[in-house]
Parts: structure tokens; sequence; C-alpha cells
């Protein structure tokens, strides 16, 4: 029976598969001939950035990437909650939650008419669409167009909230699930574009390990051994494998460039998700507490101490 209802679902689902895949490079392709400007602008009630006071050069730029869930300028309600914990908790930053990771063009899914529709009657299409990006921003034959497309959306980002480039102001990029795909990718166009320092922090990610890290200083890996959807990301991506040993994953892992924080024993979605505010540890702390917490203790100990020394 179990069967069955599989393949149901699997019936049900690949006319969606199959448009959510055309649709996922179409965009990538009208970003690439030139067809639609990536859109710089935001709405009157978004700031480019939160957090410092915008007067006075912060001691980090810490770049949100939410994940799959994304779909308008504001963070979702588990990223939302993550990016005030931070802000709260280290003001001395200066946070952008805006990027959408998973448009080339920087459109967000709302506010487009189809897909205000979509989301009223078939609201699963939305999350099909971003894990359609995320697969075709790891595919060979397209990655250095997504790539290319989204960190120059951080880029710009970046300098509408007041980034100085070649200022040595380091920038975190602050990933969520998918959000790591783009992130790892846009590392060589936001070196290129603002030679800033970067570090990225990833919080279950799930990327295929293709991405050149040579311009990152370090990737700090936030994961649990209850995260299935990692495993599966890892199991699925043969760069992530240690058999693959030149890959950029492992090249990076040689080069003593990736650090590994175990955040067990949540889990990377749901009531006991990392970004959990109600599940608890044994000390009392929330699993938000906990992740917010080790992300600080990253950014101020081996990100902005060491850059304010230089500077």
């Amino acid at each position: 029976m179990s069967e069955i209802l599989l393949l149901v679902a699997l019936l049900a689902l690949g006319p969606f598969l199959l448009a959510e895949g055309l649709l996922a490079r179409y965009e990538l392709m009208v970003y690439t001939i030139g067809w639609h400007a990536p859109a710089a602008t935001l709405p009157p009630d978004v700031p480019h950035a939160r957090g410092a006071d915008p007067g006075w050069p912060p001691d980090a730029y810490v770049v949100y990437l939410d994940g799959i869930g994304k779909r308008r300028f504001t963070d979702t309600r588990d990223g939302g909650q993550l990016v005030k914990a931070v802000i709260a908790g280290a003001p001395e930053l200066r946070v952008l939650g805006q990027v959408q990771p998973y448009s080339p063009l920087a459109d967000p899914l709302v506010g487009r008419p189809v897909w205000d529709w979509l989301r009223r009657h078939v609201g699963i299409t939305l999350f099909l669409h971003n894990i359609m990006q995320t697969f075709v921003a790891a595919d060979r034959r397209y990655r250095p167009l997504y790539n290319r497309a989204v960190g120059a959306q951080i880029a710009d980002q970046l300098r509408l909230a007041g980034y100085e480039p070649a200022s040595g102001v380091p920038v975190v990029l602050l990933c969520y699930s998918g959000g790591a795909q783009v992130a790892t990718g846009a590392v060589e166009e936001l070196f290129t574009q603002l030679r800033a320092p970067l570090w990225l922090i990833t919080l279950g990610g799930f990327h295929n390990g293709a991405n050149d890290l040579t311009h990152a200083l370090h990737l700090y890996r936030l994961t649990s051994a209850n995260d299935w959807i990692e495993r599966v990301g890892i199991g699925l991506f043969p760069p992530r494998w240690r058999l693959w040993r030149r890959s950029a994953w492992n090249r990076a892992l040689d080069a003593g460039k990736i650090t590994v924080h175990s955040l067990d024993p949540a889990a990377h979605i749901g009531p006991q998700s990392y970004i959990s505010p109600t599940a608890r540890l044994a000390d009392g702390r929330s699993y938000l507490d906990r992740t917010t917490e080790t992300v600080i203790e990253i950014i101020r100990r081996d990100c902005t101490t060491k850059m304010l020394g230089r500077r």
C-alpha cells in the first residue's frame, strides 16, 4: 500500500516538478541574456540593513540567506526569529535579510500574480520552485551563471547598506539549508566585486560541495546528527564525499578551512529545529538561544576581533 501511495504522490507532483524545472532555468536565462535586469531597489518599508548605526562602520556585515521557504523580501518566520536574535545579541553588526537566494533576478515570488494565485490554491509549488532553483544552482551547466547572478545581487545590497569595497570590514554569509548552495557559490563574485574578507556559517547546509572556497577565509558548519536533510545532501552530491579528494569541498577540508560545530540533538525543521524557540536543552536554553549564541561567538571571536586588529 505504501508503494502505491508513493507512486500516486510522484505522479501528482510530476507535472509540477517538470514545470518548476523549466521555470527555474528560464529565469536564469532571462538574467543571462539581459532581457530583465535584477531589481536593486527595495520596498519603502524594507531597510537595506538592520542593527548597527548606519552612520558608522559596523564590526561586520552579516548577510542571512534563508532556506527554501524564502519568498518575499522579509524573512521567513523561523529565519526572522534567528535574525532578530542575532541583532539583539550583537548590536554591533549590520544584518541584511532581503537577498533573494532563489531568484537570479532578485525578484521575490510574492507579488507575482501567477505565484500569488498558486500560493492560495497549490501552496506546495512555492517550495518546489525554490527546491528546483537550488538544484539549478548546483547543476554544473548553470552553476557559474547562477553564482554570478546571486553574488552580484548580494554585492549590490551590501553597497546599498553602506559597505565600502576593500574597506576590510568582514562580511559573514549566514545561511540556512539550501541557502548554503547559494552562499558557497557567491564567494568568488563577492570577492571580485568587493575585495571583502569573507566568512561562511552554514546551518544544516544543503549544498553540492563543488563551489570554490579559495576566497573564503573560513567556513563554520553548524550541524546535528539528527539533521537527515543535510545528510541527504551529503549523500546526493559526490563532491561532498571524502572519496572525491579533489573536489572544492575536500580541498577546503584539507586546507583546514572548515570547522564543525555540533548542535545535537536539533533537527533540520519542525518543533525541534535549530532555531526553535520552544525546544529546550538541559540547561534551560532554547535551541534558538544556543544557535544564536554560537553564531555570535563565531563572528566575534574569529571574524571581527581578528579584522579589527588589522584595520
